[in-house]
C-alpha cells in the first residue's frame, strides 16, 4: 500500500518542523514547502535546514504578488477605513489554505499539514469535518482558522494540536532540529518592529491630524491620524483629562476620535460580515454558543443568529470590552469551532 503524501507548510519555526517529524513517525511520505511572501524577512534557511535534517524534499513557492494584493493592501485599506484588521487570518484564508493547498493537490499530495495548535475531527453522525480546539487550550489557535471549509479540512492534518509546547520542543530536540528552542514570532511578518504608523507612511498613507472629542463634542486635544489609534487605547493619547480616558471610536467623516470612560467601551451585541460556517450549512434558527472577539480572549456565552443577507448577529449574555470593527468574532460549541466572521460594529 502506498504511503499517503503530505506537504508540510514550513515557516522556519519549531512547530511546523515538528509537525513534519510527527507525520514521518506516523508513516506518511512528507515534503516541506515554504511560501515566499516577502523580499526579505522569510526564515527560508531555517525551514530548508529542518527539511534537510528530516530528509525531506523542500519546495519554495512564490506567493508574493498574492500576499501583497490580498493581505498587505487589505491591511492598509482597512486601517484607513478606521477598522483594525487581522492580516494573519487573511493570510491563512488566501495563502496557506488557498494557494498552498491548491499547489499541494496539483503536485499530487493527499494532504497539507501545518504547525497550528488545533485539531481536525470528523462527526460520523453528520458526516462533516470539524475544526477542534488544540488539546492545550493555552496555545489553541483555532481562532485563526475559523475560515476553513469542508474541502480544506478534508485535506488538512494538524499533528501539533495534540500536544503542548513543551512536548513539541522536546520532540524537536530529540530529533536534533536546530530550531528546537527558537522563540515564537509575535509580530506581523511585514511589520516586524510593530511600528504600524511607520509602515502606513512608507506605504504612502497620508496621516491627517484631527481632534480628540468627547461625547458632547468638546475638543480634548489633537490626534496624529485615525490609523494611529485603536479602540480601547489609553496610552499615548497625550490628553490631560485628570482621569484615564480611552478611544471609543473613530469618525472618518470629520476626522475625529471619540474619547470617554472605560465603561463606555462595553457592548453586548455585534454584527459581522464575511461569515464562514465550517459545517457548510447556515443555522436556520438562533444557536447558543460561546464566542470571543480577540485571539487571547476567553470565550463568553452568547446567542448567534444568521441573518438573511449572510451576515451574523451575536448577542453576549454579558457586555464585552472593546469589540473592534475589523477583528474576528469566532464561535464555539465546546471543543468545536463553528466558524465566525469579521466584526462590522456594535449595538448598545
Amino acid at each position: 500500500m502506498n504511503k499517503k503524501k503530505v506537504l508540510i507548510a514550513m515557516s522556519g519555526g519549531v512547530d511546523s518542523s515538528t509537525a513534519a517529524l510527527l507525520l514521518q513517525r506516523q508513516g506518511y511520505h512528507c515534503a516541506g514547502a515554504m511560501l515566499d511572501l516577502l523580499p526579505e524577512g522569510n526564515d527560508t534557511a531555517d525551514a530548508r535546514a529542518a527539511a534537510e535534517r528530516l530528509g525531506m524534499e523542500f519546495h519554495l513557492i512564490d506567493g508574493a504578488q498574492q500576499f501583497r494584493a490580498q493581505v498587505m493592501e487589505h491591511f492598509v485599506s482597512e486601517y484607513c477605513a478606521g477598522r483594525t484588521p487581522n492580516p494573519c487570518i487573511d493570510c491563512n484564508r488566501c495563502l496557506k489554505f488557498g494557494l498552498l493547498l491548491d499547489r499541494a493537490l496539483e503536485l499530487g499530495y493527499d494532504y497539507l499539514a501545518t504547525g497550528h495548535y488545533a485539531r481536525v475531527g470528523y462527526d460520523e453522525t453528520t458526516q462533516k469535518y470539524q475544526l477542534l480546539r488544540g488539546a492545550d487550550h493555552r496555545k489553541d489557535q483555532s481562532y485563526m482558522l475559523y475560515q476553513l471549509t469542508q474541502h480544506q479540512l478534508a485535506h488538512l492534518l494538524l499533528p501539533v494540536g495534540e500536544f503542548d509546547k513543551a512536548q513539541i520542543r522536546e520532540n524537536a530536540r530529540d530529533a536534533g532540529l536546530a530550531n528546537a528552542d527558537k522563540s515564537d514570532s509575535q509580530d506581523i511578518c511585514f511589520i516586524p518592529d510593530g511600528d504600524y504608523t511607520r509602515f502606513l507612511r512608507e506605504w504612502g498613507v497620508v496621516l491627517t491630524e484631527g481632534d480628540f472629542v468627547d461625547a458632547e463634542g468638546r475638543v480634548l486635544g489633537r490626534h496624529k491620524g485615525l490609523p494611529c489609534y485603536t479602540l480601547g487605547q489609553r496610552k499615548g493619547l497625550g490628553i490631560s483629562a485628570g482621569k484615564h480616558v480611552y478611544v471609543l471610536g473613530k469618525n472618518g467623516t470629520d476626522n475625529t476620535i471619540l474619547i470617554g470612560d472605560e465603561e463606555q467601551l462595553f457592548a453586548d451585541t455585534l454584527t459581522a460580515c464575511r461569515v464562514n460556517w465550517i459545517a457548510g450549512e447556515v443555522p436556520d434558527a438562533p444557536i447558543r454558543c460561546t464566542a470571543k472577539t480577540r485571539y487571547s480572549q476567553t470565550e463568553a456565552a452568547a446567542t448567534a443568529e444568521a441573518l438573511e443577507d449572510g451576515r451574523l448577529r451575536l448577542q453576549f449574555d454579558t457586555p464585552q470590552r472593546a469589540i473592534t470593527a475589523g477583528q474576528a468574532v469566532v464561535l464555539y460549541d465546546g471543543e468545536v469551532c463553528l466558524g465566525g466572521g469579521t466584526i462590522e460594529g456594535t449595538q448598545e
